[in-house]
């Protein structure tokens, strides 16, 4: 049987699209091994393929890159070569190229984000430059290349000369067989709720204005809060003053199949990424596709990919990143309800679904083996 090491530099959990890839993989027969880290608060993980989990001595910085990258190098180098090494963004392709490039396997760099562009990184010359020189030596050696947008790809493509595959974050058609209701999740039954969701629940993504639109708000409003993110003890602290008391709620990060049974209740979702960075303004959030597959309208702010899906297919509004202008379209959307979007998002789920966007990897694993 083929085998497969795909790796990633986090707890494996909640990283859908790394999971999406994988469901590919096991129906174009390979057997996977799925690599990443574990956390102190990493969630329990029983897949039905293959996994290991780094437990590093280091979360964070350079000595937590060194560590994992050196640690990854010597699992893959010492396991049975693999038939495909699959490398998923740049912090974990150093050991992946390396290890294909002495055994003589395929190696795909899948890049879900310009990872040059990141903010964390922006106003840290030194670790930047290591990371750009990595890239920049490794880059246009690669034959095989995904990306998650047309935007990103045409950076690499200007950086580089080469254009990656554009495999986009679209979710799949599952859903949650039994809705819980909102008694049964704890959640109001009589406020309009609104919901942000992700792994990367950040600063410049539009939460610390919403909170302050929603501190304004009149109107029995109510924020949904599910996943993680660095800006998330501020956004706490914030919620806890008063004119903002019962309107936030916040919820650790979920096993996919929980969180939906969250966004299926909310009344409407919002993707609020401000354009302060390269990566953010070429940003197209897995959330986006959850909130279409729940059939919920979209409030997005006017970073260029999740613009042109909301306004393509009339699926929401989209808004300014500052609290004013937020207020106004959650209270606005509220007043008119879902009804006006109904029939947009229900053409917007037949067509944006990873049953179609899949054949993408299809075509590359059959052009790979042949």
């Amino acid at each position: 049987m083929k085998r497969v090491a795909i790796s990633v530099s986090n707890d494996l959990v909640t990283d859908q699209r790394v999971q999406r890839s994988i469901s590919v993989l096991e129906e174009q027969g390979y057997s996977v091994n799925f690599i990443g880290r574990q956390v102190p608060e990493s969630s329990d993980f029983n897949p039905d393929y293959q996994y290991h989990r780094f437990k590093l001595w280091f979360h964070n910085g350079f000595l937590f890159y060194a560590q994992l990258n050196v640690w990854l190098f010597f699992y893959l180098l010492f396991q049975k070569p693999y038939s495909l090494y699959w490398s998923n963004d740049l912090d974990t392709l150093l050991p992946n190229f390396l290890v294909s490039k002495i055994y003589g396997r395929p190696l795909i760099y899948d890049s879900h984000e310009y990872f040059c562009g990141v903010p964390e990184i922006q106003n840290r010359p030194l670790v930047k430059a290591v990371w750009q020189r990595l890239e920049a030596w490794i880059f246009p050696k690669l034959k095989w290349l995904i990306t998650v947008n047309d935007s990103i790809a045409a950076l690499y493509e200007a950086d580089y000369g080469i254009r990656p595959r554009v495999v986009r974050n679209v979710g799949n058609s599952f859903f949650p067989k039994r809705l819980k209701t909102r008694k049964e999740l704890g959640l109001s039954e009589d406020h309009f709720l609104v919901i942000n969701q992700g792994a990367g629940i950040n600063v410049d993504r539009g939460m610390e204005e919403c909170l302050e639109a929603l501190a304004k708000c009149d109107l029995k409003i109510q924020l949904l809060i599910v996943g993680k993110g660095d800006v998330l003890p501020a956004l706490k602290k914030r919620a806890q003053e008063g004119d903002l008391e019962n309107k936030v709620i916040f919820i650790d990060p979920l096993p996919y199949a929980e969180m939906l049974q969250y966004t299926a209740q909310a009344d409407l979702g919002i993707s609020l990424d401000k354009g302060s960075n390269v990566n953010y303004r070429f940003s197209l959030p897995n959330k986006l596709f959850d909130y279409i597959k729940a059939g919920i309208p979209i409030l997005c702010s006017e970073v260029i990919e999740v613009r042109s899906i909301v306004e393509d297919y009339k699926i929401g509004r989209v808004t300014k990143v500052e609290p004013k202008a937020i207020k106004a379209n959650l209270e606005k959307m509220r007043e008119e309800g879902s009804k006006p979007y109904k029939a947009a998002l229900a053409k917007a789920k037949t067509e944006l679904n990873w049953e179609q966007e899949k054949q993408g990897i299809v075509n590359l694993l059959a052009q790979i083996n042949s």
